[in-house]
């Protein structure tokens, strides 16, 4: 079955606000005992979620007008640190479908892309007037244009980047290598045959 041609994400949005935000701050290393990453999505932020609680502040990952937002705001360097998969799992299964930030650790963008979650980077100036637009109206539409690198937030567009690798392997359908080889076995197999160690 061909993977899904990732050409734009539309959905509501939330704001993490800072910048170096780690892998280790998006989901804590104590919950990376799992044998799959099914049910990650609650450990998602979990330490911070709970030190808002106790501060009598809401996350918004806890907010109830963010529950079902699908794209992602935050700042510079997001996703550095380790180089845990599980970080960008968790996201995903929490529901996050695209994250726009000022800059990505490198290895949490290929665990990201690899899992068909566009991360666009915008410049501080976009970011402020998303994250202001979204703050205003919860319920605000907002899209990822994949293929024309744009951020449309109602009637407004916003420029956008994305490595020209990561936006072809997206709209192409192309973002999973290892889902790619998996369609590809009986090909795979009939070229192996063909080789001397073969036979």
């Amino acid at each position: 079955m061909a993977l899904e041609k990732i050409k734009s994400v539309t959905g509501t949005a939330l704001a993490v606000p800072g910048n170096d935000i780690d892998t280790d701050r998006i989901i804590p290393a104590r919950f990376m005992k799992c044998v799959t990453f099914d049910g990650l999505g609650e450990f998602a932020f979990y330490d911070e979620r709970a030190f808002a609680k106790k501060d009598d502040r809401i996350h918004a990952f806890d907010d109830p007008s963010r529950s079902s937002a699908s794209i992602l705001l935050s700042g510079v360097n997001f996703g550095c640190g380790s180089s845990r998969e599980h970080a960008p799992q968790s996201l995903y299964h929490w529901g996050i479908r695209g994250i726009v930030a000022g800059s990505f650790a490198e290895i949490f963008f290929g665990n990201s892309t690899t899992l068909g979650i566009p991360c666009l980077t915008a410049s501080d100036e976009v970011r402020y007037e998303l994250a202001k637009l979204i703050a205003e109206d919860p319920s605000m539409s907002v899209t990822l244009n994949i293929e024309t690198l744009e951020i449309q937030v109602g009637n407004q567009k916003f420029p956008a980047s994305l490595p020209a690798s990561a936006q072809q392997a997206l709209v192409n359908g192309q973002w999973d290598s290892i889902a790619e080889l998996l369609q590809a076995e009986e090909e795979i197999s009939a070229v192996d045959k063909t080789f001397s160690y073969a036979s």
